[in-house]
């Protein structure tokens, strides 16, 4: 349900409409209680990497990172 819920807010911020053919042809949604389990992960999966593809493809990823502000020291867990 999450990834259907990211989809929605993606596509209500950016106006755009991420295409989801593959995931759209298993027939499966979140309410599906009914289905088995591989099925519903082969629907997460598939959804998820529908999501991805379509970022990746139409978006170039914001990386802020200034080397100066970077600190050398490694966090130690005691």
């Amino acid at each position: 349900m999450l990834l259907v819920h990211v989809r929605k807010y993606y596509e209500g911020v950016t106006g755009e409409e991420i295409p989801t053919e593959q995931y759209n042809t298993l027939e499966i949604s979140p309410v599906h209680i009914h289905k088995n389990k591989i099925c519903h992960k082969k629907a997460i999966l598939t959804l998820g990497e529908e999501l991805v593809q379509h970022i990746r493809h139409n978006h170039t990823p914001v990386v802020n990172y200034a080397k100066d502000t970077a600190s050398e020291e490694i966090a130690v867990e005691h």
